[in-house]
């Protein structure tokens, strides 16, 4: 459905950096019925769990992709809750320095 290039998962918002291989409402909706479904069995609720918005941007250059892979690796730093990308472990930079860990 997608090519993941960068993600964080924050507190209060999600941010992703895809290449989608479906229609993007098709593939928001998708993303949010299947994370709402696992999120509200993890934390025992039931309802409504994402905001009905989503906001998504054509990327139109090579400057432009790196500028937004740039703001969603360090968007932990920058909500002062990590001193670096990769001590964030919700996050690609983050998933990628534990993975290696665990080699």
């Amino acid at each position: 459905m997608y090519d993941l290039h960068a993600y964080v998962v924050m507190a209060n918002h999600v941010h992703l950096l895809i290449t989608p291989r479906i229609e993007v409402s098709k593939l928001i909706q998708s993303l949010k019925r299947s994370t709402a479904r696992s999120a509200n069995r993890l934390l025992g609720l039931t309802g409504p769990f994402w905001q009905d918005e989503s906001y998504d941007r054509l990327v139109r250059d090579q400057s432009e992709y790196e500028r937004i892979r740039h703001y969603i690796e360090w968007n932990p730093v920058a909500a002062e809750i990590a001193r670096s990308p990769d001590q964030f472990p919700w996050s690609n930079v983050g998933q990628a320095c534990s993975l290696r860990a665990d080699l």
